[in-house]
């Protein structure tokens, strides 16, 4: 195992206070450190390097000129926070980055005091910032507030919503654009900074506001004219944004990586600024390690990797990834079917529709972080007889619900939802669980609910959707590698409302939804060693229920237990529904439902996080045998 690199200056710092104690012309040295120490950590346990090296410098300047966890540092998204987490008294487990029991990926209320807003979904600091200045001054404090968000999640609607209402409260808000999606060539960026240092001082803001008390003395005609003078040398000299038209003071933009740039800014801002202010920094994605500078996601996300060569340790895999099927059976659809798009919100790779548009680029869309847009554009599309497949993760689907309901559900208008990483996801942990898609789906009035149990069975929702024109249908599937069933060359057309019996017994039935069925068959194997005769189904619909399998499994069993990896109010509850109303539950049947506890689950190793959530092949026995009021018998596995 390599030394880790040597860091002098970083091994005093424990918190940001000690960092504070040093000289400014320490600080370029510091942050050499921090981004090898941050290398060297993420080498070790994988997780998003890029953007945490694209700030560097700043979070060394924000913790050395504001008195944070007094002033309040909201990191957007979260990604870029492990270097704040390693000045933030995190250094020690830094290496359990997004391990069972370690540190959490994003920033989180929970770990650290300053961390004081948790964020894994993107857009959402401008908004806490601006509830917590104006908290601030409810109570009369005069402590500052910085949002610090990426050019990316600027797309969202929400960051827009936020900076209209921070603009007319006027509180006292520091805004950072971290723009790493944009470069300055050197001349410019000298006169830019020297132009952000004078601009953001007090002298020009006093000039400003005296020009700005003149105007309002002035007769109407006048107070036109100068207002529209005193606007156009600003905009001559600042290169007035649309940030100003929001209410927001604009400064930038300014290098990112150049401590002699920041912390003059950082300071006037800190010192002058009474109403909200927005500070344009450009950085580079990846900056100071060359594999993650040169790579075309910038080593966004990584598993552990080689630091010399940059090579990342990914096991081999034992069959295509469920995300592979779906985008490979969408091109094989799309290729008979011209009416077929494929639409996303800034996820292209990770829904796998970035393979789609290498085959269909007119016909593929990325609309950016903007998922409620990206329902609603679906929907218009629908509405005109295209078939768009607006591909969403499970969790980040949730931001975009009302459109589902009001724009798309209401409507009938027929929008496929491919809904990746249903489940448990790993090392991202609660804020990226596909928990929930099923309860809030199969709710809403003549809504299909797919889940599909094996990749065999993904490729054929997939055609279904294609096909399916009555209304809005979705189809969820987990993340990672697919059972390794044979895959059909095209998917079939599934009928609507009815699963599939993959083994038959006579005691015990166990009906999968979803991404478990794999469990149940291990299951069933140890259950038939047991001398248990099992049934196995796949439910395949959650909306419309394949009622005449449910009955038939109530009748014909004495134990039922539904497995599904979704909250409470899913799956589960439309069969108990099913089952009351069928007067089932007279009979004496035994039923019981597995679904995802009611906690929100910590990150870890996703088959620890389902042994621990009672939804593997072990938990599923066990519970046969409380239902059979049995203890279970021990069974080995050939």
């Amino acid at each position: 195992m390599p030394d880790q690199p040597k860091t002098p200056l970083l091994d005093t710092i424990v918190y940001p206070a000690d960092l504070r104690m040093l000289a400014e012309s320490d600080l370029k040295q510091v942050a050499e450190e921090l981004r090898r120490e941050t290398i060297d950590a993420v080498s070790t346990t994988g997780g998003h390097l890029g953007a945490g090296l694209g700030v560097v410098e700043l979070t060394v300047a924000l913790h050395y000129v504001f008195n944070t966890p007094e002033d309040r540092l909201i990191w957007d998204v979260g990604h870029q926070a492990y270097p704040h987490k390693i000045l933030t008294g995190r250094r020690d487990r830094i290496r359990t980055l997004r391990q069972d029991g370690g540190l959490s990926g994003f920033t989180k209320r929970t770990e650290s005091e300053y961390d004081p807003f948790g964020a894994a979904h993107s857009s959402t600091s401008i908004s806490a910032g601006l509830g917590m200045a104006v908290a601030r001054d409810l109570d009369g404090r005069a402590n500052n507030i910085i949002a610090v968000i990426g050019d990316g999640a600027m797309s969202a609607g929400m960051a827009y919503e936020a900076m209209n209402n921070a603009g007319a409260q006027h509180s006292r808000l520091i805004v950072i654009l971290n723009d790493n999606d944009m470069s300055i060539a050197p001349p410019v960026g000298a006169m830019s900074a020297y132009l952000a240092r004078l601009v953001s001082g007090r002298t020009y803001t006093s000039l400003r506001d005296a020009a700005k008390h003149l105007v309002q003395s002035l007769p109407k005609p006048l107070k036109e004219k100068a207002a529209r003078a005193e606007e156009y040398a600003r905009g001559f000299l600042t290169g007035g944004t649309m940030f100003e038209e929001l209410g927001f003071y604009y400064v930038g933009p300014i290098d990112g990586h150049n401590l002699d740039h920041l912390l003059p800014v950082l300071k006037n801002v800190r010192d002058t600024h009474q109403g909200p202010v927005l500070i344009h920094a450009v950085t580079q994605k990846g900056k100071g390690y060359p594999p993650a500078e040169t790579s075309s996601d910038k080593y966004h996300g990584v598993s552990r990797f080689d630091v010399i060569t940059g090579k990342q340790a990914k096991p081999k895999a034992n069959a295509p990834s469920y995300t592979r099927v779906f985008a490979e059976s969408l091109i094989a659809e799309a290729r008979d079917d011209e009416k077929i798009l494929a639409i996303t919100a800034a996820m292209p790779d990770g829904t796998g529709l970035n393979l789609f548009e290498e085959v269909f680029p007119k016909r593929t869309f990325d609309v950016g972080i903007a998922e409620q847009h990206a329902v609603t554009f679906a929907a218009g599309l629908a509405s005109e007889g295209y078939k768009p497949f607006c591909a969403i993760y499970s969790t980040f689907l949730q931001r975009a619900y009302d459109q589902v309901v009001h724009d798309v559900a209401i409507q009938g208008l027929p929008v496929r939802f491919p809904i990746d990483r249903a489940g448990l996801v790993g090392a991202d942990g609660p804020t990226h669980a596909g928990s929930f898609d099923t309860t809030y789906l199969a709710c809403l009035p003549d809504f299909v609910v797919m889940a599909a149990g094996d990749e065999a069975e993904l490729r054929h929702m997939v055609a279904t959707a294609a096909a399916f024109d009555e209304g809005p249908i979705s189809f969820r599937y987990p993340r990672g590698e697919g059972l390794g069933v044979d895959l059909p060359e095209r998917g079939e057309i599934l009928e609507i409302g009815k699963g599939r019996i993959l083994r038959e017994g006579t005691k015990v039935a166990l009906l999968s939804f979803g991404g478990r069925l794999g469990e149940c068959l291990k299951a069933a194997d140890d259950l038939e060693a047991a001398g248990l005769s099992t049934t196995v189904a796949d439910a395949r619909f959650a909306k419309p229920l394949d009622v005449d399998l449910i009955s038939r499994l109530a009748r014909e069993h004495e134990v039922l237990i539904t497995i599904e990896e979704g909250s409470v109010g899913g799956f589960a509850s439309h069969v108990m529904q099913a089952l009351a109303t069928l007067g089932l539950f007279d009979t004496g049947l035994k039923i019981r439902p597995l679904v995802l506890p009611d906690i929100y689950i910590d990150h870890g190793k996703p088959e620890a996080m389902y042994a621990a959530a009672g939804l593997d092949a072990a938990s599923i026995l066990a519970k046969v045998f409380e239902a059979l009021g049995q203890d279970a018998i021990p069974v080995r596995r050939a």
